[in-house]
């Protein structure tokens, strides 16, 4: 069959709180009429895609974009003295993960991957930095790994393998989804925070933006190897953006800044062209 529709997935790269982004990129891409055949998520990514693939419509993003409004670094990354005392007790991470379990647990609409209304991919890492793939069993267990920053949250053991950040892996979502069988793949990235003049003040912040310059490159890397079969249209980030993935606070802009881009690449033929690598590096972003 010649003319099969393609096999079109969504992937959800990592990038803390700057992972709001996506849910502008969302709302974008379903008013677009776009709606995807299976979803990968990495890191922050798997909370939305998860999210996403529980209730994949306008209806179900306005809810993750309320989720995110109310959304704040306590909630995430619980740094308060408590913490400081944590880390002598659990010296291999900085922070609980238990706040985080709490808010995916409050928001996701289904306990196992399988449940979810599409197809659902959870990219995580094991100790030799080979991805895993977790597709199903439970799914708050399974964001929780994919999104365990290593040194900062606890690895969490599935099938008594440890795992930890899925943007840390060998093989990045982009391939991963592909292996899935994706012929096309739409990647809502979250980027990084492009226009950064100083370095981050704390030890998470500066975790957090070296994973999403390592995504980042990675992304472009990828747009350069990839086979040119496979289409694949990264949706803009936003570039200059001096927003830490550490900081909660700006979400609603984010989610604004990111629904204008993306409505603005979608005009301008983003779903019907390849991305090339030279529209990800820094000096081309607008």
């Amino acid at each position: 069959m010649a003319d099969q529709k393609p096999l079109t997935a969504f992937l959800f790269t990592g990038g803390g709180s700057l992972g709001a982004i996506q849910v502008g990129m969302l709302r974008a891409l379903l008013e677009a009429g776009e709606s995807p055949d299976f979803v990968v998520g990495v890191s922050v990514g798997a909370l939305n895609g998860a999210y996403f693939a529980g209730t994949p419509n306008l209806e179900g993003v306005e809810r993750l974009a309320s989720v995110w409004r109310g959304l704040t670094r306590a909630e995430v990354f619980p740094i308060n003295f408590l913490s400081a005392l944590g880390f002598l007790w659990r010296p291999a991470s900085i922070l609980s993960p238990a706040p985080l379990r709490a808010l995916v647990e409050a928001h996701l609409s289904f306990t196992e991957l399988e449940k979810a209304q599409i197809p659902l991919h959870v990219e995580a890492t094991d100790l030799q930095g080979l991805p895993v793939v977790l597709s199903k069993g439970p799914a708050v267990e399974a964001i929780l790994a994919s999104a365990a920053i290593p040194g900062v949250f606890p690895m969490v053991s599935i099938d008594r393998t440890p795992l930890m950040d899925g943007a840390v892996a060998s093989r990045s979502g982009v391939r991963i989804a592909v292996e899935l069988g994706a012929s096309r793949i739409v990647v809502l990235q979250s980027g990084y925070a492009c226009a950064l003049t100083k370095p981050p003040s704390d030890a998470v912040g500066s975790a957090l933006h070296a994973i999403t310059l390592l995504i980042s490159w990675r992304l472009m890397h990828d747009l350069e190897t990839l086979s040119d079969d496979i289409g694949l249209h990264v949706a803009p980030s936003l570039c200059p953006l001096a927003i830490s993935p550490f900081d909660f606070s700006h979400s609603e802009e984010l989610i604004e800044r990111a629904e204008r881009s993306t409505r603005k690449w979608i005009k301008l033929g983003g779903l019907t062209r390849r991305s090339r690598a030279e529209d990800l590096a820094p000096h081309h972003h607008h």
